[in-house]
C-alpha cells in the first residue's frame, strides 16, 4: 500500500501562552515562512491505518491523494495567525476552505482550521472567528458509507457542525490522530446512510443519503419528535 505525506505547519512563538504545549520534536528540515514552521509530519498514514476500516466507499482519486495539510497558506493570513497566536496553538494540523451549513439549510463558505487543541470556523469574507471547539468537547463525527462529501461533528455540550468538504478523508484522519496524540480518549467515527443533529437550540435535523444512478442523494430534513 502507498504511503501518504502529511505536512503540519508549525508555528514559533517564542512566548507561548501559558499551558501551551510544546510542538513534538519532529525530524526533518523546516521551512521558515513568516515566523511558521512547516515541517514534515511525524508519521505517514496508510489506507489500513485510517478510520474507515473498509466501510466507506471511497472515490478512486482520494485513494491515492497526498495529505498536504494546510490548502490555504496559513503563513499568508494575518487574522489567521492572529488568532492562532492568541490562541497559544502550536501548530496548524489542517487548513482549508469548506461549505457548513447554517440552521436553516444554507450553504456558507468557511475556512477550517484544525489544531491539536481545537477546530476553528472562520469566515473568509469578513475575517470573523464564528467559533471556536475544543478538541475534547467532540464526542463524534458522522458520516455516511457512500462517496459523498458530508460531515457532522457532534458536541453534546453545544450544537452541532454540518460541513461538507472534497477533502473529508483527510479531515477526519487528522481530528482521529489529533486525539491519539493529545489524550487517552477515542475520536468515535460513526458511519451511516441517515443520522440526527442538532443545527442549534432544540432544532434537530437529519440527513439522508441513498445510491443513486450518477451519485449520492442527500436530504437534510427537520426532525420530527
Amino acid at each position: 500500500m502507498e504511503s501518504r505525506s502529511r505536512r503540519r505547519v508549525h508555528i514559533d512563538d517564542r512566548a507561548p501562552s501559558a499551558g501551551a504545549v510544546e510542538p513534538q520534536d519532529i525530524s526533518g528540515t523546516a521551512d521558515d515562512v513568516q515566523g511558521l514552521k512547516l515541517r514534515p509530519s511525524d508519521g505517514n498514514v496508510t489506507e489500513d491505518q485510517e478510520p474507515f476500516m473498509g466501510i466507506k466507499v471511497r472515490r478512486k482519486a482520494s485513494l491515492h491523494r497526498d495529505y498536504k495539510g494546510d490548502y490555504i497558506d496559513v503563513p499568508s493570513n494575518q487574522f489567521l495567525m492572529k488568532i492562532l497566536k492568541k490562541q497559544g496553538e502550536q501548530s496548524v494540523l489542517f487548513a482549508d476552505k469548506v461549505m457548513k451549513f447554517t440552521a436553516t439549510g444554507k450553504m456558507k463558505r468557511r475556512i477550517l482550521l484544525i489544531t491539536e487543541f481545537a477546530i476553528y470556523i472562520v469566515d473568509p469574507e469578513t475575517d470573523t472567528l464564528k467559533r471556536r471547539i475544543a478538541l475534547a468537547a467532540v464526542d463524534k463525527i458522522c458520516l455516511s458509507e457512500l462517496s459523498d462529501n458530508f460531515f457532522a461533528f457532534i458536541i453534546p455540550t453545544e450544537y452541532d457542525v454540518l460541513m461538507a468538504s472534497t477533502r473529508k478523508t483527510e479531515i477526519v484522519t487528522v481530528l482521529v490522530e489529533a486525539f491519539k496524540s493529545s489524550s487517552d480518549y477515542e475520536l468515535e467515527v460513526v458511519f451511516s446512510n441517515r443520522f440526527g443533529y442538532n443545527a442549534g437550540g432544540e432544532l434537530l435535523k437529519e440527513v439522508q443519503f441513498e445510491e443513486v444512478e450518477g451519485g449520492v442523494k442527500t436530504r437534510i430534513l427537520r426532525k420530527q419528535d
